[in-house]
């Protein structure tokens, strides 16, 4: 291949690389380029007529090289920079406003440091030779030209390259910051997390140690008792087994509480709130004389969630251990509705026999049931019939949105648990990144004063 082929073939592939980028360039960021392309092409231009210079034509010329540097410092960063120098060495003193912004924004894309540095000593070389050929040409005078053309040189260059230097390298130190924080905030959270799972194992294993020992100790002794009535004292038999299967229930919730404390994800909270579950739970109350039934309607099978199911239990249990406390003597229905996304759940219970003066509960299980339904995105409703008596029903989402009870928060915890959260100072903040950027702003001041000192000198001349 001849050597004129070569830089021809070249220059095809670079043009069609170029085309490539543009249509993968999202579009608007072409729309902007575009947009910034054809403002400095028509600031470049426009004042020529007006003001025009000793060299019209090298002017414009200048002015349309300037707006092609726009496009290309995204892609050819250090070659922009190197073709800034013209522009300053040239008489368009519009072009040569739109240097300081090309350069700033073409160094901070160069990548590494050592090859910006190398950038910029080549351009301040490149300005010197510029100005001394155009000087050796023109037969201008040495000293001032040379000193007015490095100082337009270094302050449209060298400075602007400064500035971009310093914000292109505090770019990746602000994005490692912030990934660093966010991996702080992470492993604060899951020590904070772990911290919680860890105190709720010793809670459950402090409950069964202590709770479960003493209710397995009345179990036994019940269940002693019982054998003990039936023999000795048949008629108090059923009391002294309601007190054995009370015993045994509450080892059976101890158990399912200590479930709920050491819950893992994935883990079953137990099968309650079926049909089998209320059923027991109304015999249970029939066995303590209370005129109890059930009226199940669903089609099939409830394919509740955990929590659902959990809760029909609750308000169940609630409402008849209510209604044996305040209503004893009155017939009890517990009626169960499945309406497909959500179940209704009502323990009914007619006025008592003998009147009874109202008050002496502390109603501390309402709320609870009230905290827990609310939870689940469900209502709970809990008063008295016009037509006496009392009713306490509750309608629940059977797939709730909402997280679990025991799901845990995430706000850190305090006084200590898991890992401290960030003191005031680790924090980044947007003030901070503006105040790490201060440098590179200073900077740019003598250029923006020295870009206006510049355009009103034009304008009078």
């Amino acid at each position: 291949m001849s050597p004129a082929v070569r830089p021809w073939g070249r220059l095809r592939r670079e043009t069609a690389a170029i085309r490539e980028a543009v249509r993968a360039a999202p579009r608007r960021t072409v729309v902007t380029e575009s947009a910034l392309t054809g403002l400095v092409l028509l600031c470049s231009l426009a004042p020529v007529p007006l003001v025009p210079p000793p060299r019209p034509v090298a002017s414009a010329l200048l002015g349309v090289w300037t707006a092609l540097l726009v496009p290309a410092r995204r892609v050819y960063p250090s070659l922009t920079v190197l073709g800034c120098v013209p522009v300053v060495a040239g008489d368009n003193v519009w072009a040569m406003v739109a240097v300081p912004c090309v350069v700033w924004s073409a160094v901070r894309r160069i990548t590494p440091a050592r090859r910006a540095w190398g950038v910029l000593g080549a351009s301040g070389v490149g300005v010197a030779l510029v100005l001394i050929t155009v000087q050796s040409l023109a037969g201008l005078p040495e000293t001032p030209y040379l000193a007015g053309g490095l100082g337009l040189g270094a302050l449209f260059i060298v400075l602007p390259a400064l500035s971009g230097l310093m914000m292109g390298r505090r770019r990746p130190l602000t994005r490692l910051l912030r990934e660093r924080n966010a991996y702080l905030e992470h492993a604060r959270f899951l020590t904070d997390e772990a911290a919680r799972m860890e105190e709720r194992a010793r809670i459950a294993a402090e409950m069964h140690d202590l709770l479960g020992h003493r209710i397995s100790l009345l179990s036994v002794h019940a269940g002693a008792l019982q054998l003990a009535t039936e023999r000795q004292a048949p008629s108090l038999a059923s009391r002294a087994e309601l007190l054995h299967t009370t015993a045994r229930t509450a080892m059976e919730e101890l158990r399912g509480i200590l479930g709920v404390l050491r819950h893992q994800p994935g883990e079953d909270t137990g099968e309650r709130g079926t049909r089998e579950d209320l059923a027991a739970l109304v015999a249970g109350s029939r066995s303590a004389g209370v005129d109890a039934e059930l009226h199940w309607e669903a089609a099939g099978p409830t394919d509740a969630d955990p929590r659902t199911r959990q809760a029909v239990h609750r308000v169940t249990r609630e409402g008849l251990t209510n209604a044996l406390k305040h209503a004893s003597g009155a017939s009890v229905r517990v009626m169960f509705h499945d309406e497909g996304d959500t179940v209704v759940i009502a323990v009914i219970n007619d006025a008592p026999p003998a009147p009874r003066s109202p008050g002496g509960g502390s109603r501390s299980g309402l709320v609870g049931l009230q905290e827990r339904i609310s939870l689940l995105g469900g209502t709970l409703h809990a008063g008295p019939r016009p037509e006496g008596g009392f009713v306490l029903s509750a309608r629940i989402p059977v797939r709730p949105d909402s997280p679990p009870v025991y799901a845990a928060p995430p706000q850190p915890v305090s006084d200590g648990a898991g890992s401290r959260p960030p003191l005031p100072t680790d924090v980044l903040t947007w003030p901070r990144l503006l105040g790490g950027g201060c440098a590179a702003l200073l900077v740019l001041l003598p250029v923006t004063g020295g870009t206006i000192a510049l355009l009103i000198l034009a304008v009078l001349h």
